[in-house]
């Protein structure tokens, strides 16, 4: 059964109904990660190279997307008279090169071991890189299942220092998180990953965010018990 926010009684009410009634109700964050700890991480355990970084990147913050509420949270309906409906689960839509610079987006369901993850999700990019050729949306949630998308995209040509989202127009109901990787810089011992964070300030303050930015880079910082 879908759960739903009693808003009138949410702490952030005002906030909410204050910030769904804006045409572009979304902020960014981007900032820059060290990622050399969980390269060595990886290249320990799936040896020389420690193919997966990618695969890595996205599971712990789709883990952490699930630990934290605000991100579970999506609004159903447009304005100050939408729903906020709690999710069970959030999995990951995220962008896949193909041969020819077209893309496509494949679908990494939520997986609490990386293990599982990894080899789940391996398949599904391979999958979506050599099917039909041609652009597809993300599929939505199989008809009564409680989970929702958070859409991932990866530009590994470019170190940014800011990236802006792609997002429809103001008549279609949107307010899914966006996470965006770059392009790694190496600075001495430590490789800086770009990680850019799109959310939509009816559902989230700058707290929640931030709070969510710092537990993926402590995560990235010390990754042995996210890969176990």
């Amino acid at each position: 059964m879908a759960s739903y926010l009693d808003t009138d009684r949410w702490p952030r009410r005002d906030a909410f109904r204050y910030f769904a009634a804006f045409d572009q109700p979304f902020f960014s964050l981007c900032t820059r990660m060290d990622v050399a700890p969980l390269k060595a991480a990886l290249a320990d355990q799936f040896g020389p190279g420690g193919g997966g970084l990618s695969l890595a990147c996205h599971h712990i913050a789709l883990v952490l997307a699930n630990r934290h509420d605000s991100f579970r949270l999506r609004l159903e309906g447009q304005g100050q008279a939408a729903r906020v409906r709690r999710h069970a689960r959030v999995d990951a839509s995220t962008t896949v090169l193909r041969s020819d610079d077209s893309f496509v987006f494949a679908t990494l369901p939520y997986q609490a071991r990386f293990a599982d993850f990894r080899a789940q999700g391996a398949a599904a990019l391979q999958a979506v890189h050599d099917g039909p050729p041609g652009f597809h949306a993300p599929p939505p949630a199989p008809p009564g299942d409680d989970g929702t998308l958070m859409y991932f995209t990866t530009l590994p040509w470019v170190h940014f220092s800011s990236f802006a989202h792609a997002r429809p127009g103001a008549g279609v109901a949107d307010s899914t998180p966006r996470v965006a990787f770059g392009g790694i810089q190496a600075e001495g011992a430590q490789q800086w990953l770009p990680v850019a964070l799109d959310v939509h300030h009816a559902l989230m303050d700058g707290v929640h965010a931030g709070r969510w930015l710092q537990a993926l880079a402590a995560a990235f910082a010390a990754p042995q018990g996210w890969l176990d």
